[in-house]
């Protein structure tokens, strides 16, 4: 089962938020797998192709099957980036073959741990109550939504309980929260009432773009919850 994966974090996880490439790299390296980050990676393209700059988003697609070409496996810590990848490369490159190979190794980390590695204890633990966001590319184009939860429920002394509005979106929507701030602000903050009901101190999911967007709409309200993508929670010791 051991073998080398490769790591593609995300611009907002370089940029932003690089403990939870450090959790992810953990968590595969925990159960034996050797861990490949090709330096010459920047961007899957999503941010240019959701905004209608499709020769610009073509570049960088082009440019991610150079740099994951003799990749095993490509690991993606993001619903939204691996959608772009296993869903729209296909719409900007539909002449080239290696297109279809790139989508075949591309896995969303929860979804590799399960369907490849086999693995749903990862032997984490963290004792807190926790509630789980489904991201909408994970839930709606990935069909991602009991798999996050079952790795959860192996966590020693985590509770993790529904909230009414899981599947409802948070508001982000990369570009979308800029051209309508005002609709995603009101978006966030239904999200958080409902988060407030379950009592959860900690919010997980598997985009960190979602979880920005929560954990600033938390700050606001100054209430002490936090955000953790599901890397960093398997990773808890």
């Amino acid at each position: 089962m051991p073998s080398v994966v490769s790591l593609f974090v995300t611009c907002i996880v370089d940029q932003l938020f690089p403990k939870v490439g450090m959790a992810m790299a953990d968590v595969l390296g925990r159960i034996g797998y050797d861990i490949d980050f090709p330096e010459a990676q920047t961007c899957c393209g999503q941010p240019a192709f959701n905004s209608g700059y499709r020769d610009e988003a073509r570049n960088v697609a082009e440019h991610f099957l150079r740099v994951f070409r003799e990749s095993e496996y490509i690991i993606v810590p993001s619903g939204s980036c691996t959608s772009m990848i296993t869903h729209h490369f296909r719409e900007l490159l539909p002449d080239n073959a290696e297109v279809g190979r790139i989508e075949a190794k591309t896995w969303e980390f929860s979804r590799f741990l399960l369907e490849v590695a086999k693995v749903e204890d990862l032997g984490a633990r963290m004792a807190c109550i926790a509630t789980y966001h489904d991201s909408c590319h994970a839930l709606r184009e990935l069909k991602i939504k009991s798999g996050p939860r079952r790795l959860l429920s192996h966590v020693q002394g985590l509770d993790l309980r529904e909230m009414d509005t899981a599947e409802e979106c948070c508001g982000f929507g990369g570009t979308f929260s800029v051209k309508f701030a005002e609709v995603s602000g009101a978006m966030a903050r239904g999200k958080i009432d409902s988060i407030k009901k379950t009592g959860a101190s900690v919010v997980v999911s598997i985009d960190s773009s979602c979880l920005m967007q929560l954990q600033g709409a938390l700050h606001r309200a100054q209430l002490p919850i936090r955000t953790m993508h599901l890397a960093e929670v398997l990773a808890a010791r």
